[in-house]
Parts: structure tokens; sequence; C-alpha cells
């Protein structure tokens, strides 16, 4: 049975991509649109922003003495 048939007749049970997922291609899960990896990589960037802080502090408290 085709897709079309299936949908014609109620048996396809599969949902419809919903939001951008249905208009951008690269946007699925895991995808490569820049707003799917600022997501998936918001908590690396935020731990990263942290650690140049801390190393920045440290190098300050040693230039200082």
């Amino acid at each position: 049975m085709s897709l079309e048939k299936a949908i014609k007749h109620n048996k396809e049970k599969r949902k419809a991509y919903r939001g951008s997922k249905a208009f951008d291609t690269s946007c699925r899960n895991h995808g490569s649109c820049s707003w799917c990896e600022g997501n998936r990589f918001y908590s690396e960037k935020k731990r990263k922003a942290s650690a140049k802080d801390q190393l920045d502090r440290y190098y300050d408290y040693y230039d200082e003495q």
C-alpha cells in the first residue's frame, strides 16, 4: 500500500513534521541548522566561558603579585 493510499484510508499513524522540521531538511534531530546546533551546544559553550573566566581571574591574581 502506498503512502498516499494509506493516508487516504486513515491507516497511516505517523505524525507530520511540525515547526521548522516541516520546511527545513537540515533541521531534524541532531540537525546541522544553526538554531539546533546552538541549542545542543549551549551547555558546552557556557562551560567553556566559565573556564575561560576562571583562567582570566587566575592570571590576573598572579599578575598583581
